[in-house]
């Protein structure tokens, strides 16, 4: 008898190790996305005048709400329509690019070169993409910035 509960007690905990760990364990939680959405590059970078008499060169790319696309829709008029050279595929990026700029040139060098500013810049930069535009914006990224 001993032998035999040397061999059912072991066996037991396997099949009952198995069986809670394939039936009854709640599956772990699949894992949040740090940037849910799609980046957007903007492949013309920015060279702009300051307030202060120096000037930046920078990149900018947004962070497209999940289930907005850069792309233009399929067989609207938007799709038919070539962007020209150094634009992407943003639909109303020459809204975004006007947007862009006249936020930075109301900027100082100082402003760029702070983190708090560069911040400050960001949050008025998205304000007005959300109101003026119909891209669904989540966040602005500078990118590459280098004031001289």
């Amino acid at each position: 008898m001993k032998s035999k509960l040397k061999i059912i007690l072991p066996l037991a905990l396997i099949i009952f190790g198995g069986v809670y760990k394939f039936a009854l364990a709640k599956p772990a939680p699949a894992p949040k996305h740090k940037i849910a959405g799609e980046v957007y590059v903007m492949p013309k970078a920015f060279l702009l005048n300051l307030s202060d008499g120096k000037y930046v060169s920078m990149g900018v790319a947004l962070v497209l709400k999940e289930g907005y696309s850069a792309a233009p829709a399929a067989g609207g008029h938007e799709a038919a329509a070539t962007p020209p050279e150094g634009y992407g595929t943003l639909p109303q990026e020459a809204v975004i690019r006007s947007i862009v700029t006249d936020t930075v040139t109301d900027a100082s060098s100082a402003d760029l070169v702070s983190r708090k500013g560069r911040n400050a810049i960001k949050k008025r930069i998205l304000r007005r993409i959300d109101k003026t535009t119909d891209v669904e914006a989540a966040d602005v990224l500078l990118t590459d910035v280098a004031v001289q």
